[in-house]
């Protein structure tokens, strides 16, 4: 049979939709890859963001697996967003999942953030004569880190270790809620790396074990900061010293800033932007960033208890990197008597 891609239509409507161009002046181009078996023939086909086309390859008596991809032009990254099994009585199934990043292209949260996956799986059988793999499939969970620094690219993902396995026998939708990940690492506000959840066929004579619908979740490490230049309880008498802020493993999707307010520390403080201190990043990976903060005759306008907070605003809200608490005391004062001769 030559069947319609329709059913990669939904696939495109969650990756590709997003994918084709609104990252940040990067252009993506998507294609579908459909492999037949047993034979192994591969095509691929350029697809639009939406929509439906008719396949290049009728469908072997062993089934098709038909993959999504997208192409990143900068720097060159491919992404399988995506991909679907195709036979003759084969289930079919999806995984989608939610974060509270609204980031389209590819599902991605902190690490010390929860997220969902949902998985639905329909056209199981239940017949005492129904072969195995029309009345089963695997449902597999994979985690591997990136490493320090690491942002996935040419990540080799046969790595990955499997976390949790089991069988999916009933058809409908099911939910799964995670506190947090399972990426390895002994600082956990530090781990980077990527789940993967995916639903596999089981083999039968005429093809193997197939993915039918996989995809992963990129985690990247909670940001951290800190200011040089002030330090908790110094007085400052004259000149504002050098004042530097440095900031690590910035989610990839976040506004930095300082501010200044006069008082003590107050999470409630509005303050004042201290100048050199604002930055927007956005982007698909962490970044770091030494800022020097300066201007601050234009900040400091009183002598008096002062603080600075470096501060973060994420799609998980804005929080607080780093504090520190100083006096400014620039008022000159004369001490003496004066007196006069006759």
């Amino acid at each position: 049979m030559k069947p319609s891609q329709t059913f990669c239509s939904l696939l495109l409507a969650l990756g590709c939709l997003a994918a084709g161009g609104s990252a940040n002046a990067q252009t993506y181009t998507n294609f579908i890859r459909q492999t037949q078996y047993p034979t192994g023939v591969v095509w691929d086909a350029t697809v639009a963001e939406t929509g439906t086309q008719q396949s290049a390859l009728a469908v072997d008596p062993g089934g098709a697996r038909f993959e999504l991809w997208t192409v990143r032009s900068a720097p060159l990254t491919s992404y399988l967003l995506d991909s679907k099994y195709v036979g003759s009585y084969v289930p079919l199934a999806w995984v989608f999942a939610f974060t509270e990043d609204p980031y389209e292209a590819i599902p991605r949260t902190r690490a010390d953030r929860p997220f969902w996956v949902y998985t639905n799986v329909s056209g199981l059988l239940n017949g005492a004569t129904d072969p195995l793999p029309s009345k089963s499939v695997n449902f597999t969970r994979h985690v591997q880190s990136y490493g320090m620094g690491g942002n996935g690219i040419g990540l080799n993902r046969s790595l990955a270790t499997l976390q949790t396995q089991s069988s999916l026998t009933v058809n409908g939708w099911q939910t799964l809620s995670f506190a947090t990940n399972s990426i390895p690492g002994a600082d956990r506000t530090k781990v980077r790396g990527e789940e993967r959840f995916t639903i596999s066929s089981l083999a039968d004579y005429q093809a193997p074990a197939s993915t039918l619908a996989s995809l992963y979740i990129q985690v990247w490490p909670v940001a951290s900061g800190f200011i040089t230049g002030f330090t908790n309880g110094m007085v400052i008498k004259g000149s504002i010293p050098a004042v530097t802020a440095t900031i690590n493993d910035i989610y990839p999707d976040s506004r930095i800033f300082a501010r200044a307010y006069q008082g003590a520390s107050n999470l409630a403080a509005v303050g004042t932007i201290v100048p050199g201190s604002a930055v927007i990043i956005y982007d698909s990976i962490p970044q770091n960033r030494t800022l020097d903060l300066n201007d601050w005759n234009s900040v400091l306008t009183n002598d008096g208890v002062w603080t600075v907070d470096l501060m973060t605003t994420t799609p998980f809200g804005t929080e607080r990197l780093s504090t520190v608490t100083f006096t400014v005391d620039r008022a000159i004062k004369v001490t003496g008597s004066v007196t006069t001769v006759d």
